[in-house]
C-alpha cells in the first residue's frame, strides 16, 4: 500500500475547508482536500435537477452584511439578490401578519440581561418562569430556539442566546444568483489555478499523527502523508462515539480535544423544498387568506408538523420551503422521503384548506434532506452551550503545531451557523497555520 505525500492536508471540502485550501494556496502552499462525497460544498448543495431552477437543499441565506461573504462575492463577479421576509403565522384559522414569536419578551430579556450566571435555557425558564401561566411562553421559546438556531433548550446556553436577541436587527438578507454553489465552484476554480487537488470519494478512517508528520488512512486503504493537517469536518462527525463507523480516529488520541468537541451543541435539521406548477398561495380567494394580499409572504409559520415554511419573494418562484429543526427534526431523523413529504403537505393542507391529493397533484418537483441523517454530517449547524466558549479557546490552538482545526464550530461573531462563520473560520485556521493570525 503506497503513500502519498503532500505539503498540507486539509480534510472536508465544505465552505470551511476549502477557504483554508485556497487561502494556503495563494500563500504558496502545496495542498491537497480529502472530500468523502461525491462532491464538495458539504453543507451547501444547490441543485438543478428536476427543480426549473438552482435550488439549495442546504445553506441558502446571507444574513446581513457579512464582510467575508460579500468579499468573495465581489471577486468572482457574482451577484446577490436582497429577499422579503414579511411574515405570516397561522392561527386559530386564519393567517395573521406579525413579527411576534414570544409572549411577555419584555420580562423575558430584561430578567435574561440581569442573569450573572450562564445556565441551560430550560433552567432559566424552570427557575423564572414556572407555572402553568407561563407554558405557552415556555413551548414558544422551545420552538423558536428549535427553529432558528436548531438547537436543545435542555443545553442551549442563555448567555449566547441572549447575546443573539439582544443583537437582533433587521439588517439586509440576500440569496446568491445562481445559489451557493457559485460561491463553491469560485472557491474551487482558483484554488485548481493555484496547483490545488480536490480528492472526492475519499473518506478518512484514521489520523496517525506526531509532531510535524501525519498519516491518513482512509477507508477505500489509501494512505497520505504530510507535515500538517486541517481538519474541517463537521461538528456532527467529530462527536461522533468510536463505535460508529463513520467515527474519524486519532492515535495517539486527542482527548482533551475530544472533550471540546462534545461541549459545542450541533442540531438537527430536515429541509423539504417543494416546486409546484402555480403560485398558489397568492390567490385572493383561497381560505383562510381569503380578503388579505399575502402576495409579499416570505415567512409562514404554521404550528403544525413542519412549523415553518418560507417562499422567494420578491420572485414569484412557485417553490416553498419547509423547515424543521431542533429535537423535533431528531424525531422523523429515520422517516423515509416520502413519510416527511406528507408531514409537509398536511402542514400546508391545513394552512390554505387544500387538500394532501389536491396539493401533491400541483407538485412539479420536490426533495427532502434529512441532514442528521446524512452520514458525512450527522446535523445542521453549532450552537453554544454554557462551556462552548472555553471549548473554542481550546480548538483554536493547533496540537502540536500540526493539526489545525477549522469549521463553522469554530466562530465567535454575530454570524454563527452560517457560511460567514465557515469561510471565516477556514481562514483563520490557514492564517495560523502560516503564522499570519494572532490571537
Amino acid at each position: 500500500m503506497s503513500a502519498s505525500s503532500q505539503e498540507i492536508l486539509v480534510l472536508g471540502g465544505g465552505a470551511a475547508g476549502l477557504m483554508a485550501a485556497f487561502t494556503l494556496a495563494r500563500a504558496g502552499k502545496t495542498v491537497t482536500v480529502l472530500e468523502a462525497r461525491d462532491r464538495v460544498g458539504g453543507r451547501i448543495h444547490t441543485v438543478c435537477q428536476s427543480f426549473t431552477e438552482p435550488t439549495e437543499l442546504g445553506a441558502e441565506f446571507i444574513h446581513g452584511n457579512l464582510p467575508l461573504t460579500l468579499q468573495l462575492l465581489k471577486q468572482a463577479g457574482i451577484q446577490k439578490h436582497p429577499v422579503d421576509f414579511e411574515m405570516w403565522h397561522f392561527k386559530d384559522g386564519s393567517l395573521v401578519q406579525s413579527h411576534e414569536f414570544i409572549e411577555n419578551w419584555d420580562d423575558l430579556l430584561e430578567k435574561l440581561n440581569s442573569l450573572e450566571q450562564d445556565m441551560p435555557m430550560s433552567t432559566f425558564l424552570e427557575r423564572y418562569f414556572s407555572g402553568e401561566a407561563f407554558m405557552p411562553m415556555r413551548q414558544q421559546i422551545a420552538d423558536y430556539v428549535s427553529g432558528y438556531d436548531t438547537a436543545n433548550i435542555t443545553d442551549a446556553s442563555c448567555f449566547a442566546l441572549r447575546r443573539e436577541w439582544n443583537n437582533e436587527s433587521d439588517s439586509d438578507q440576500y440569496r446568491i444568483e445562481g445559489g451557493y454553489a457559485s460561491l463553491i465552484n469560485y472557491l474551487t476554480t482558483e484554488f485548481h489555478k493555484m496547483g490545488g487537488i480536490i480528492l472526492t470519494n475519499t473518506q478518512v478512517k484514521n489520523i496517525h499523527w506526531q509532531k510535524g508528520s501525519v498519516e491518513i488512512k482512509t477507508i477505500g486503504g489509501e494512505v497520505f502523508t504530510s507535515g500538517k493537517v486541517v481538519v474541517a469536518l463537521p461538528l456532527g462527525i467529530l462527536q461522533l462515539n468510536p463505535e460508529n463507523a463513520g467515527c474519524i480516529n486519532f492515535y495517539p488520541e486527542i482527548s482533551v480535544q475530544r472533550s471540546a468537541f462534545n461541549n459545542i451543541g450541533f442540531g438537527q435539521v430536515v429541509k423539504i423544498l417543494l416546486e409546484f406548477n402555480s403560485v398558489f398561495w397568492e390567490k385572493e380567494l383561497l381560505a383562510p387568506a381569503a380578503g388579505q394580499d399575502i402576495s409579499g409572504m416570505g415567512f409562514l409559520f404554521t404550528n403544525r408538523e413542519i412549523p415553518t415554511f418560507w417562499t422567494q419573494a420578491p420572485l414569484k418562484r412557485p417553490l416553498l420551503t419547509g423547515w424543521l429543526g431542533g429535537p423535533p427534526a431528531l424525531a422523523v431523523k429515520d422517516f423515509s422521503k416520502e413519510e416527511v413529504l406528507n408531514l409537509a403537505l398536511r402542514s400546508l393542507e391545513a394552512v390554505f384548506d387544500i387538500s394532501v391529493r389536491q396539493l401533491h397533484e400541483h407538485v412539479t418537483a420536490w426533495d427532502v434532506v434529512n441532514w442528521a441523517n446524512e452520514p458525512y454530517t450527522r446535523g445542521s449547524y453549532a450552537y453554544d452551550k454554557v462551556d462552548s466558549a472555553h471549548a473554542r479557546s481550546v480548538l483554536f490552538e493547533p496540537i502540536e503545531a500540526t493539526i489545525y482545526f477549522a469549521g463553522e464550530y469554530l466562530y465567535e461573531g454575530p454570524a454563527m451557523g452560517t457560511v460567514e462563520a465557515a469561510l471565516t473560520s477556514g481562514k483563520r485556521a490557514a492564517e495560523k497555520l502560516l503564522g499570519l493570525y494572532m490571537d
